[in-house]
């Protein structure tokens, strides 16, 4: 493992900045040494793409002074239609091997134009199922998305050093906090404000990963228009009544609005499990585990359980980390945990690693 300090994990989501700050303990553990959000002004970033760079700049500055950070290496990720994910089967070959003939070997698999995307390919298990040949995950994303975020980065005055992808850093914290044996298939969930990453891994291996275009802005939308009311008002309505009331009484036109956007997204991940099912032998899914702004809507975990038939759980990015005596509101970390997935995940690079 790469040494030195671990990175500050910076998700840019479109609806907020969230912050994370992990140290290794003596014992190998991870202890929580910050964590923020900051809130982004609708229609900051539209599709991943960035509209108004000022304000996101704004936005991880203030979070870095709030947070009294010193540390200045960052990892952020990317996620939706300008990333392609895809497991391919080549023949056996060494790493190095590999990254000399990926370029020529991608382009068969890749929309884009090859010199308009970086490429970064791993090699999932070196014996394939076919004698002399290995699966690897590709993974391409354009460059100048990329270059949109690490800019935005470096405006506010830091190093990005790291960019991954959503449901790769979902992926990496739910390793540290769950214990899931490799015959079980689970199925990772992560509903951001504009983009859903569903990521399949079976054998403790990602094998199938998707991003649709469908989130928790849609709900706060609908809830808006349907009421005519405020956005702030639709985002409190939509996790039930205000965040600090949990026994709010939801009006029964929001519960109705929200089971109709729930429907929509429950839909699309079972569309996405009929299409890991026929081409995987072992279609089985144990359990799906559900990240994001809007894991904590009541009526999709009952959409998805219902439409899947599969137990939903909500994820605790923070469930194996040491969060400290007293220095965090775990009230607080409990309420939000759910959408410092991605966040956490980033906070477990080093600078440098793969």
């Amino acid at each position: 493992m790469a040494k030195g300090k671990l990175t500050v994990g910076l998700d840019i989501g479109s609806g907020s900045i969230k912050l994370t700050h992990l140290k290794t303990t003596r014992g190998g553990n991870y202890q929580l040494q910050a964590f923020g959000m900051v809130q982004l002004p609708p229609e900051a970033i539209v599709d991943g793409a960035l509209m108004n760079s000022t304000a996101v700049v704004d936005g991880i500055q203030e979070l870095f002074a709030s947070q009294k950070l010193k540390a200045k290496d960052v990892a952020t990720s990317v996620s939706g239609h300008s990333v392609i994910i895809k497991k391919i089967n080549l023949p056996q070959m060494t790493p190095e091997e590999l990254d000399e003939s990926i370029q020529w070997e991608a382009e068969q698999y890749i929309p884009f134009d090859i010199n308009d995307v970086n490429i970064d390919v791993q090699i999932l298990n070196s014996e394939s199922t076919q004698a002399g040949q290995m699966d690897v995950l590709l993974v391409a994303a354009k460059k100048d998305m990329v270059n949109d975020y690490t800019e935005v980065i470096a405006s506010a005055g830091l190093n990005p050093v790291v960019v991954d992808i959503d449901a790769f850093a979902v992926q990496n914290q739910f390793e540290i906090n769950y214990e899931v044996s490799r015959s079980e298939t689970v199925v990772l969930v992560n509903v951001g404000a504009s983009v859903t990453n569903i990521n399949v891994i079976a054998n403790s291996v990602s094998t199938f990963t998707r991003d649709i275009s469908i989130g928790g802005g849609q709900f706060t939308d609908a809830v808006q228009k349907s009421l005519n009311v405020s956005y702030d008002e639709a985002e409190a309505l939509k996790l039930g009544g205000g965040n600090n009331d949990a026994d709010a009484v939801v009006p029964r036109e929001v519960e109705r609005v929200l089971h109709t956007e729930s429907e929509t997204i429950a839909n699309e991940i079972q569309r996405s499990l009929d299409f890991y099912a026929a081409t995987s032998a072992d279609s089985h899914i144990a359990r799906i585990f559900l990240s994001g702004g809007s894991a904590k809507i009541p009526a999709l975990v009952k959409t998805i359980e219902g439409r899947t038939g599969v137990p939903v759980e909500i994820i605790n990015p923070f469930r194996n980390i040491d969060i400290g005596n007293g220095r965090f509101d775990t009230e607080y970390l409990q309420q939000i945990a759910p959408m410092a997935a991605v966040s956490v995940g980033l906070a477990l690079r080093y600078p440098g690693d793969k």
